[in-house]
């Protein structure tokens, strides 16, 4: 069968390395090694006599047990750690999804579990987010889309690249498609922790149906992507199936990676990196819309409630994979087209950075999209 790339990450791949001005990525600004050993106050001694060694395979204990503090009712034999959640997902598309399945996903979004699925053969069926409605579900099209014959449920709530949140009314109508045809909710939750205009966050979907696997990681809301840590947890007689194909897929994560998430999800570590996160958030949105509006009617943006990423609508003479190229040729500047999420007239935008280096950038944005308008 046909092989389907991964149209965001290739494009990340190929563009980002080298850019002064990289506004392309999802996640709040990563820490330095030097302040998060600072923040969790780090015995370093202790840490470096750690032996380059395997871990153990499916997540030292103590990280297990302070992933599943997280759930309500988990307990570490429902979780398995895993290299980013990158590796969540696959391991849930390839241990769940047979011929014959389909699988439900919202767009815009992240696009990994549904390409894992068109690998894999399966039918993907994709619901619209009405952005009209702050980026709500087609809960009719949610209503057609399910049949008997779908095995998973997708979602990624907080939403990419929108940022939206769903409503309670959203979450009721995707738990009851899912119970109605025994279908599996698999909830991708990296951007919990990263609400805008709250101190309350997102609630996991885990709990809420009994045929829930909630995914989350390091990178996104704790501003620590390069540990490439994650994890899934879902009801405990389903973790040894995940993990045998863990052990194909990568054996584990590292031994520091492991070691330095239980420091950073010890509670008040925990606690000091979700208000770190937020910080930069706000103040990072204040500015870019600040920046939009230099431009009367050529931007709009529906405010995320959480996440690093705005979904910025424009109206220029061209699409979004030129616009992005022009961008980045003229300016050094890099923003994910939002033709990449199958919605064109769009751009990813990250503004959870430091402020100086946000405004110089918005500068080079304001100043492309000006020449653009010249003709």
């Amino acid at each position: 069968m046909p092989f389907h790339p991964f149209a965001v990450e290739q494009f990340l791949s190929e563009m980002e390395h080298g850019v002064r001005f990289n506004f392309s990525e999802s996640g709040v600004h990563p820490m330095s090694y030097a302040a998060l050993f600072a923040m969790a106050q780090i015995d370093t001694e202790a840490l470096f006599e750690t032996l380059v060694d395997y871990p153990q395979v499916n997540g030292f204990d103590l990280l297990r047990a302070r992933i599943a503090a997280l759930y309500d009712g988990a307990t570490p034999e429902n979780i398995l750690v895993t290299v980013g959640a990158s590796e969540a997902n696959t391991l849930v598309a390839t241990t769940l999804l047979e011929p014959g399945d389909n699988i439900v996903v919202f767009r815009p979004t992240y696009e990994q579990m549904a390409g894992n699925a068109r690998n894999l053969g399966v039918e993907v069926r994709t619901v619209d987010l009405i952005e009209a409605e702050g980026w709500a579900i087609d809960q009719d099209a949610l209503a057609t889309a399910v049949d008997d014959r779908t095995k998973i449920i997708h979602v990624v709530n907080p939403n990419n690249p929108t940022g939206c949140v769903l409503s309670d009314t959203d979450r009721t109508a995707i738990i009851a498609a899912a119970e109605r045809v025994g279908a599996w909710i698999v909830a991708d939750e990296v951007y919990s922790g990263t609400e805008r205009a709250t101190d309350t966050a997102t609630p996991s979907f885990w709990g809420q149906s009994e045929r829930v696997i909630a995914i989350n990681s390091m990178s996104k809301a704790y501003g620590l992507p390069g540990l490439r840590l994650g994890w899934l947890a879902a009801p405990a007689d389903l973790i040894p199936a995940f993990w045998r194909r863990h052990e194909y897929a990568t054996i584990s994560a590292s031994m520091m990676s492991m070691k330095l998430a239980e420091y950073a999800l010890a509670p008040v570590t925990r606690a000091k990196l979700t208000e770190r996160a937020r910080g930069l958030i706000r103040r990072g949105f204040d500015t870019l819309t600040e920046a939009l509006a230099e431009h009367p009617g050529v931007f709009s943006v529906i405010p995320p409630q959480a996440s690093a990423m705005s979904f910025v609508r424009f109206d220029l003479p061209l699409g979004s994979e030129a616009f992005a190229g022009r961008l980045l040729k003229d300016q050094d500047v890099l923003v994910i087209p939002g033709a990449r999420f199958g919605r064109d007239g769009y751009f990813r935008f990250s503004s959870a950075l430091p402020e100086a280096h946000l405004r110089d950038g918005l500068d080079r944005l304001n100043a492309a999209t000006a020449d653009i308008l010249k003709g």
